[in-house]
């Protein structure tokens, strides 16, 4: 039986969230206690990937990433200067140190999605798919597995990034039905919906 392989995560955390008007970014607006990316984070790191890959731009994401996570996975920092570009930009800026890093693929996934559970990321991971995507109920959302045959067909500038392969490339994309919630955190009013769910659909997985 081959061997699996190498595969990291992928996280995009550069954004300036523009929409989100609280006192702080947006991805460190206090969630159950912690800063939103502060889950995100954790939540892969319990899936077991390694290394995590997080691409920073708008906001200093230093402290947060210094932090010991579960498991102790690696965590490789990209800032990203140039992240006003779009998130096609930050997704390459990750694929340059994917690649030397010597992985295979990556699982991509975004800072404001802290519903996305660690089975979620496992489990796009687990696929030996080129193209996987998470879907909840039936949707495709975030996470998404992209192999390094595709990275060089993504676009460099603007918000499309693995949307562009899911339509294009159809005859590649594996469905991963997954539990959890990959709607983003955009604004307060987002913000408020979350902290009003049952405690037990904001768990982790």
């Amino acid at each position: 039986m081959a061997s699996p392989e190498p595969t990291g995560a992928l996280l995009l955390a550069a954004g300036g969230g523009s929409r989100f008007l609280g006192a702080t970014h947006k991805l460190l607006t206090p969630l159950g206690g912690q800063p939103m990316v502060r889950r995100v984070l954790e939540a892969v790191a319990r899936s077991g990937l390694s290394p995590i890959i997080v691409v920073t731009g708008a906001v200093d994401l230093t402290d947060e990433l210094s932090r010991e996570l579960p498991g102790r996975p690696s965590v490789v920092h990209v800032h990203h200067p140039h992240w006003q570009r779009g998130m096609a930009s930050s997704l390459h800026a990750g694929f340059e140190a994917a690649r030397r890093l010597g992985l295979a693929a990556v699982v991509v996934g975004l800072g404001d999605q802290p519903g996305v559970t660690s089975a979620a990321w496992r489990a796009v991971a687990d696929t030996q798919s080129p193209l996987a995507v998470a879907t909840y109920n039936g949707e495709r959302r975030n996470p998404v597995r992209i192999h390094t045959e595709l990275w060089a067909h993504l676009p460099h500038e603007g918000d499309e990034g693995a949307r562009t392969l899911l339509r294009t490339r159809p005859e590649l994309v594996t469905e991963v039905a997954c539990e959890g919630n990959a709607d983003d955190i955009d604004t307060i009013d987002d913000v408020a919906r979350w902290q009003a769910q049952p405690a037990t659909q904001r768990e982790e997985a």
